[in-house]
């Protein structure tokens, strides 16, 4: 798994918690690297899973919370580091359908190495989308962080329903619904 994420893991752990609180975990998990990443760098997942772990034992938040509180943390470090991803996306379902097909195809140009996730998707009507997200690591979680965030950077309101396979952590579906947004009152020329 490629450094970067790693280090935004710490990053928000970080801000959420503090350094002293992210040292002490590093200096008490068990992890091969010795809790030293680089964004360039390839890890383990176990690691980052042990990583979660931990931070979760601190904070009392679940797993599956803090993974998803860290897909809208890289979202939001997507958006302010590749906008071009976004620029010519009209909404959210645009955003998401490019996974695969846009957003991996230069991933992997940088880094040919990196084991990504599979992404596919279908329309199932004008307002709800069918992501299938499938993965050697266990973080169906963090990719529904990653789509909430993503409806939250288009300003939709979505209804996001995991449909549970058997092994959920590695394969999982979404229902992504997009919610009408209440009306803009008009605007009265005085």
């Amino acid at each position: 798994m490629k450094g970067t994420v790693f280090v935004e893991l710490l990053k928000m752990a970080e801000t959420e918690f503090g350094e002293d609180v992210v040292d002490n975990v590093l200096d008490n998990a068990d992890l091969d690297s010795g809790g030293v990443y680089t964004a360039v760098g390839n890890y383990p997942c176990s690691e980052l899973v042990t990583l979660v772990t931990a931070f979760s034992e601190h904070s009392g938040l679940s797993g599956e919370v803090l993974q998803k509180a860290f897909g809208h943390w890289m979202l939001k470090n997507f958006g302010d580091n590749y906008p071009e991803f976004f620029k010519d996306k009209k909404d959210s379902f645009e955003m998401l359908e490019a996974i695969d097909g846009e957003i991996h195809v230069e991933v992997r140009k940088l880094y040919p190495e990196a084991e990504l996730p599979r992404f596919s998707t279908s329309r199932t009507s004008e307002n709800t989308l069918e992501m299938h997200y499938s993965s050697p690591r266990p973080l169906a979680a963090f990719c529904h962080g990653l789509i909430e965030a993503t409806t939250e950077h288009f300003k939709q309101r979505a209804e996001i329903t995991q449909k549970v396979p058997t092994n959920a952590n590695v394969n999982a579906r979404f229902e992504i619904r997009l919610v009408d947004q209440p009306a803009e009152p008009p605007v009265h020329a005085d």
